[in-house]
C-alpha cells in the first residue's frame, strides 16, 4: 500500500472517531438521553460537552477514569444512561482481583464485539456447525456470554470448564505454586475428558492452559482446527513456542492449514475484543493488536507524562477509552504496558500495541496466573 493510501485511510479514519466522539458524548451528557453519572461529573467540573469535538478533547478535558472506585462503589442507576432505563441489564465482573469486584453494566455490546470479531476468523479454522471447547473463566465473567456468541455466529455450540482466576492468583501470590499447577491440572482433565467424548473442532483458552493441553496429546491428532487464545503474556520466543510446537505450524503466516490456526486477542470486558495482525513470523514473532475504534481507542502513553503518547517502537502504559451508547470511559489506564505500533492497513489505519505485558513487568515480577 503507496503512503498516499494509507495518509488518506488514516485521516479518515480521524474524521470518523471524531465523529463519534461528538455523537456518544451528545448521548451521554444529554438530558434525555444520558448517563446521570456523566451529567452531574460535567456540572461539577464545570464542562460544556459542545466544547468537546475531537478525539483530542477527550484527552484535554477528563482525567483518567477511576475504575476502582467507579466500577466498584458508584451505584448502578447513576451508571445507567437514561435512554436505557428500565430494562434489564447484564453485570460482568472485571479481571481476576479480590475484594469488592470492578463490575461493568451491560446491554449489548458484547454481541455486538464479537459478532464483528467473527469475520476476523477463518473458515478453515473454525468451520462452521464445528463444536468449540472453551476453558477460561466463566461466572460472573463476560467471557462465558461472549465465547458462545461468537460461537454461535458460525453455527457452532461450546462446551465449557471453567476456571477461577481469582484462586489461582491468590495460591500463587501466597507462593504456593504446587496448588497452581494442581488446579491447572484439574482443569486440564476435565478439558480432556470432553475431548475424548465429544467431537470438538476449536478451543479458546489461555496460552498456558492451550501449552498444558498439548504436552498431554497433539491437538492436531484430536482434531483441533482452531485455537483462539488470550488473557496472558505472551512475549516473542513463547509465541513461536506457542505457534510451532504446540500448533504445529511451520510454514505461511502461522495461520496455515497444516497444524492448527493460532489466533491471538487482546481485550477485557471494558473494551471488547482485539484482533491481532496476522504476519506474526514476519513480525519477529511479536504480536501486534488493533482495538475496535471507534468503539474503544487505544493510546500508548508515557506513564510519567500521561497526556504524551510515546514514539513509536517504544513501550508505554496502555490506555483505553471506550465509546459507546452503554459506556462512556474516557482515558482509563490499563494494568497493561505495551510496545506502540504504526498503523497497519486500510482496515486497521490506526495505532496499534504489540507485546502487551503487565504494567512494570520489565522490572519486577508480576503475578498473572494461568488466566
Amino acid at each position: 500500500m503507496t503512503s498516499h493510501v494509507m495518509n488518506d485511510a488514516a485521516a479518515q479514519a480521524r474524521d470518523a472517531l471524531d465523529a463519534h466522539v461528538r455523537a456518544t458524548v451528545a448521548w451521554h451528557f444529554s438530558p434525555e438521553t444520558g448517563t446521570p453519572y456523566w451529567i452531574e461529573y460535567a456540572k461539577q467540573h464545570g464542562i460544556d460537552p459542545a466544547a468537546i469535538q475531537t478525539f483530542d478533547d477527550i484527552v484535554g478535558t477528563f482525567d483518567h477514569f477511576d475504575a476502582d472506585h467507579i466500577l466498584r462503589f458508584v451505584p448502578h442507576d447513576q451508571l445507567i444512561p437514561r435512554a436505557y432505563a428500565g430494562r434489564p441489564y447484564n453485570v460482568f465482573e472485571t479481571g481476576g482481583t479480590t475484594g469488592m469486584p470492578k463490575q461493568r453494566i451491560n446491554w449489548e455490546d458484547f454481541q455486538y464485539d464479537y459478532t464483528q470479531f467473527c469475520r476476523t476468523l477463518r473458515d478453515v479454522h473454525f468451520p462452521r456447525g464445528g463444536n468449540w471447547l472453551m476453558i477460561g473463566p466463566t461466572g460472573p465473567r463476560r467471557l462465558r456470554l461472549a465465547i458462545e456468541h461468537l460461537a454461535h455466529c458460525r453455527n457452532s455450540s461450546v462446551y465449557f470448564i471453567d476456571l477461577d482466576p481469582r484462586w489461582v492468583k491468590r495460591v500463587l501470590r501466597d507462593g504456593q505454586p504446587a496448588q497452581a499447577k494442581a488446579y491447572m491440572a484439574h482443569a486440564i482433565d476435565q478439558a480432556m475428558t470432553i475431548l475424548r467424548h465429544r467431537e470438538v473442532t476449536a478451543l479458546f483458552t489461555t496460552p498456558k492452559l492451550l501449552e498444558a493441553l498439548a504436552e498431554r496429546m497433539s491437538l492436531v491428532k484430536m482434531g483441533i482446527r482452531g485455537a483462539f487464545v488470550g488473557g496472558t503474556t505472551m512475549d516473542p520466543q513463547y509465541t513461536r513456542f506457542l505457534i510451532e510446537e504446540v500448533c504445529e505450524q511451520t510454514e505461511g503466516d502461522c495461520m496455515g492449514t497444516a497444524g492448527v490456526g493460532f489466533y491471538p486477542t487482546y481485550g477485557n470486558t471494558l473494551m471488547g475484543v482485539a484482533p491481532h495482525r496476522p504476519n506474526i513470523k514476519e513480525n519477529g514473532w511479536a504480536t501486534t493488536y488493533y482495538c475496535p475504534q471507534p468503539r474503544a481507542v487505544l493510546r500508548v502513553v508515557d506513564p510519567d507524562n500521561t497526556a504524551r503518547a510515546v514514539p513509536y517502537g517504544a513501550f508505554g502504559r496502555v490506555e483505553l477509552t471506550t465509546l459507546t451508547k452503554e459506556l462512556f470511559m474516557p482515558r482509563f489506564l490499563e494494568r497493561d504496558e505495551a510496545r506502540r505500533v504504526e498503523p497497519w492497513s486500510e482496515k486497521y489505519p490506526w495505532d496499534g500495541v504489540c507485546e502487551v505485558r503487565p504494567f512494570g513487568a520489565s522490572t519486577a515480577k508480576i503475578v498473572e496466573g494461568v488466566y
